[in-house]
């Protein structure tokens, strides 16, 4: 065997720039290699191969990655089923589905009937960012654990409950209607997606632990909203880093350089004030109904008890998930509505004509108010909270979703917002309609089981019928007193908004008139 030192000109070393150049071009070629073989592979071997989408996608994640990092998920998520149809390939092992009325029972549905024996979809989490104290929640839980979990928080969330909370509900819906009120006696427009936020998080923050956030009392953002806003965040950029080792190497490397680690302090910051509410509650005792309140009394029954860290793990899902999603289907709602002056004088009118008086508006009248929840309904679909979709595992030895064979393995999910842009789905799928959703014949063919914004199946959202009273209460009595309008009557609010999980909204400016009754 020939020496090196015989091949290498004398007076260079093993550590010489022409050695180092040609180990960095050994290096590249192999990984070209590497790549090119991966990406034939992807294409014409993958198991999944039959189904269709961009070619890039196909071949790598790297088009999926580079669109959840940029916001611009959903619009290309809108472009791809546009053109390759209901299930699209958008990345080597996963694919999406806009066939919302067959693919939410056939992924998350109950496996019942047909679906008896088809094998359970888990949860694929790898999206799903670990939690920073180590210990599951309800999202991240495996199929017992789950339901273990859902059992005990399960009691917060009944009807029961949602009638003793029925005070606290209507305590912060007044306090928002005195902001607001502030704001028309001095002529002041109003940033209405703001309020929103005030008012949800206090809610949720008030039924969690026993305290708000005083955002409406103090009329300015709290430093909890701020941190839940960036833990949101940083957990879609998380999520990256655990589906894809490589993004956690690149971004490794780039903190050598820059320190932007702002939203990982921000979730770990969330973190640690979560687990400090969750430890003075749990040794407080509240004369007034909440969700610990709930919880620690069913604590334990039949095996079903949650522990201290798992207590602190799923307030953060409770404040996240009850607080921003809210505020948003609050905010868009309004938008909506003020934007279709027909549409806006026909709740009105609803309203004013249900109740003689302000006290009159509570959570059981608000039920009874068919055009007023034809607009939350329309306004789900048209702009759902989450807009992707949940992420599942196919069972091992596959299955079958909307008619199609999917490969034991793949991760597949509904993508919310193009099953509720298709045409497939909905007639004017991108018109504001909420007649659709009260039998108006133009609108019969609508595939109205596609929309699902608070998921499907067993792991469904526990927080349904509470967002829905929250959302009613406050926007009945908002429009019984006030006159609503848009400071700037062509406002395209929703075009442009970026995701990062969940929608990253922009200013909503109002005027706020007082209405004489």
């Amino acid at each position: 065997m020939t020496p090196l030192a015989n091949i290498l000109p004398a007076d260079l070393g093993l550590l010489s720039p022409y050695v180092f150049a040609k180990l960095f071009g050994f290096f590249i070629t192999i990984v070209a290699i590497y790549g090119t073989y991966i990406a034939i592979y992807n294409i014409f071997f993958h198991p999944a191969k039959h189904i269709p989408g961009p070619l890039f996608a196909r071949m790598t994640p790297i088009p999926y990655i580079y669109h959840v990092r940029t916001g611009s998920i959903v619009s290309w998520l809108a472009a791809s089923h546009k053109k390759y149809g209901d299930a699209v390939r958008l990345a080597p092992n996963e694919v999406s589905f806009s066939s919302g009325d067959t693919a939410w029972p056939d992924i998350y549905g109950f496996r019942t009937g047909k679906h008896k024996d088809t094998g359970v979809y888990s949860k694929d989490r790898s999206w799903l960012p670990k939690p920073i104290n180590g210990v599951i929640n309800i999202l991240n839980a495996d199929e017992v654990n789950h339901t273990r979990m859902r059992r005990t928080l399960a009691h917060a969330f009944s009807d029961k409950s949602l009638r003793e909370q029925e005070s606290l509900l209507q305590e912060y819906v007044d306090l928002l209607v005195q902001r607001l009120s502030q704001c028309a006696a001095e002529g002041k427009s109003a940033d209405i997606m703001r309020w929103y936020n005030y008012f949800t998080f206090d809610v949720i923050s008030d039924l969690a632990f026993g305290e708000p956030l005083y955002g409406l009392r103090d009329s300015k953002q709290h430093i909890w909203i701020d941190l839940i806003l960036g833990s949101i965040k940083a957990s879609s950029f998380l999520a990256l880093r655990e589906k894809y080792p490589l993004i956690a190497w690149y971004e490794n490397f780039k903190h050598m350089f820059k320190n932007d680690q702002g939203l990982h302090r921000m979730r770990a910051e969330f973190y640690a004030k979560c687990t400090d509410k969750v430890e003075k509650r749990v040794n407080t005792e509240n004369a007034k109904p909440d969700f610990f309140s709930s919880i620690l009394r069913h604590n334990g029954i039949e095996g079903k008890g949650l522990s201290r860290g798992e207590m602190v793990a799923n307030s953060v899902i409770l404040l996240t998930a009850g607080s921003e999603t809210t505020a948003t289907t609050l905010s868009t709602t309004t938008y909506l509505v003020l934007r279709h002056r027909e549409v806006y004088d026909k709740v009105v009118d609803e309203i004013r004509s249900a109740f003689s008086s302000y006290e009159d508006i509570t959570l059981d009248a608000v039920n009874n108010l068919p055009y007023t929840i034809a607009c939350f309904t329309e306004a789900l679909r048209i702009h759902p909270p989450v807009p992707t979709g949940f992420p599942r595992v196919a069972p091992s030895n596959g299955g079958i979703v909307s008619g199609i064979y999917i490969p034991g393995g793949t991760t597949v999910y509904v993508s919310q917002h193009s099953v509720s842009h298709s045409e497939h789905n909905f007639k004017d799928s991108d018109k504001f309609v909420p007649e659709r959703w009260l039998g108006d014949t133009k609108y019969k063919d609508d595939k109205r089981d596609a929309v699902q914004p608070f998921s499907f199946g067993p792991r469904g959202c526990l927080g349904r019928n509470l967002a829905y009273a929250e959302m009613r209460l406050a926007f009945a009595k908002l429009l019984f007193t006030f006159d609503l309008e848009l400071v700037d009557k062509d406002l395209e609010w929703l075009e442009g908004q970026k995701v990062f999980g969940l929608w990253d909204k922009p200013e909503l400016m109002i005027r706020v008139t007082h209405v004489e009754h």
